[in-house]
């Protein structure tokens, strides 16, 4: 690690550098080596009120400052995303374990919904709606909702963070993040640097590094914050949730999935393999849109299971800083212990392995399973590693009713030779995203994203961002005299 990241393994509050005032370090560690990258004593609950107040003082004058103004901004983090890109490709791989090919996936994407920022600065409108009232004007303002807490996730934390903080910038909000805290540089203070050097003011942008188990609640109940943008498992998502209800915060819970692709029996064989394994082995599987099932006409069955195996059988898994890697490490060892134990159990309920991969440390070889009972409750689960359960079925009805057995509702693919076909069987699907003739993990800027049943509430991207980040607000003006009956 360079020194440029490792000065970055402090607190960010009102445009200061600073330790956290906490008892404890959290250790930044590389999953795959266990190198320790960066050593960051905790913030406290006084440093959470500090950053909410520091943003809420901010928010009103960059909120009058106008969109040109919060466009520039924008528009210089994005030429520093772009110069310092081999940089953070750099942080990306060793504080997360990932490979090559997927910080260059996460970097485009994070480029991608830059631009997309920069534009949705001038996006708000202010309307006017007609009246039933003589004289009467009514005026309809898009308002920035004031200061918007972003807790986000350890598998794309550069992304994510991103997806929430410039859109909130952009539309005259304050912020700030809390990063998980195994990826507390990619996901809050490299964020943060890129900010402060494109010139956004002080306070705007905070970053609190800490834990639950010294904060507790303090970070989503905090009075200042009007919406809480979490995305992480459902289970946490739920309290999230809860706790937000109770002071009538808005929440976008971006939450967990237990994606299926399907492959129907007119489908081309060999892309359906293809797309079948980016979708799960993509970042070793730590996607919340990942196929954690593969479902496949059982017309076509054989042939289809004896090519992915052989694909999958073909992944390199490793180190990965080699460009070769395509498997890195899981990012801690509860996660591959997870994984492992998941293996475990299908085996004992009577799964045959096709691929069985060994774990070593962090580093998780792909699996795949088949044979797994239809009441096993892995299959409704999410699974957010590099195994994989392959299931045959008879006909569509049997696969739409086992694509939709989970509790889960987030994303999908079919492949089939009929394009109007997969349309049809995607609408039969309970979930928020499906896609035809592709892969399952599928993210763009213009498009709503967020799922369905325990994978989620509110939408991101594209329009749905407005209602996410802004109010609106009624002013009426009154031409004339109104009437009143006393």
């Amino acid at each position: 690690m360079s020194s440029y990241f490792t000065d970055l393994a402090q607190q960010y509050i009102d445009g200061e550098w600073r330790p956290g005032t906490g008892n404890w370090d959290i250790i930044d560690c590389n999953p795959y080596d266990g190198e320790k990258l960066a050593s960051i004593t905790i913030a406290t609950v006084d440093e959470i009120d500090q950053a909410y107040r520091a943003a809420a003082r901010a928010q009103r004058e960059w909120a009058s400052a106008g969109a040109f103004a919060r466009r520039a901004v924008l528009e210089k983090a994005l030429r520093l995303v772009e110069e310092r890109e081999p940089e953070i490709a750099d942080v990306i791989v060793a504080e997360l374990g990932g490979t090559r090919l997927k910080a260059a996936f996460e970097l485009h994407l994070a480029k991608e919904f830059l631009r997309e920022a920069v534009n949705l600065t001038t996006r708000p409108e202010t309307k006017i709606l007609p009246s039933p009232d003589p004289g009467k004007e009514n005026r309809l303002y898009r308002v920035p909702v004031g200061v918007v807490g972003v807790i986000s996730p350890f598998n794309f934390p550069f992304l994510l963070s991103l997806k929430s903080v410039a859109p909130a910038l952009a539309l005259g909000n304050g912020v700030v993040i809390k990063p998980h805290q195994d990826t507390p540089l990619t996901g809050g203070t490299l964020i943060a640097k890129i900010f402060e050097d494109a010139g956004l003011p002080a306070g705007l942008l905070n970053v609190i590094v800490t834990d639950i188990a010294e904060v507790g609640d303090a970070f989503i109940e905090h009075p200042v914050p009007k919406v809480i943008s979490f995305t992480g498992s459902d289970k946490i998502g739920r309290h999230v949730a809860t706790v937000c209800a109770g002071q009538f915060k808005r929440v976008i819970l971006e939450l967990g999935g237990n994606s299926a692709l399907v492959v129907l029996d007119d489908a081309d064989i060999d892309y359906a393999v293809d797309a079948a394994v980016f979708s799960r082995y993509v970042h070793q599987g730590q996607v919340c849109m990942a196929a954690n099932r593969v479902l496949v006409d059982r017309s076509i069955a054989e042939e289809f299971t004896d090519k992915f195996v052989a694909k999958v059988r073909s992944l390199k898994a490793g180190d990965p800083s080699d460009p070769l890697t395509v498997v890195g490490p899981l990012i801690n060892s509860s996660q591959a212990e997870s994984v492992s134990a998941t293996v475990e159990q299908a085996l004992a309920e009577g799964a045959t392995a096709l691929v069985r991969g060994t774990t070593t440390g962090n580093l998780v070889e792909p699996s795949v399973l088949t044979g797994l009972p239809a009441d096993s409750p892995l299959l409704r689960q999410e699974v957010f590693g590099p195994v994989v359960f392959l299931l045959p079925f008879d006909g569509e009805e049997e696969a739409v009713r086992l694509v939709n057995d989970t509790p889960y509702g987030l994303s999908g693919a079919v492949h089939t030779g009929d394009v109007e076909r997969g349309v049809r069987f995607a609408q039969r699907i309970d979930t928020g995203m499906f896609h035809v003739n592709d892969g399952t993990v599928h993210d763009e800027p213009l498009v709503p994203f967020g799922g369905e049943k325990n994978s989620g509430v509110g939408r991101l991207n594209g329009e749905t961002t407005l209602d996410a980040f802004t109010s609106l607000k009624w002013i009426s003006v009154q031409h004339g005299r109104s009437g009143f009956p006393f």
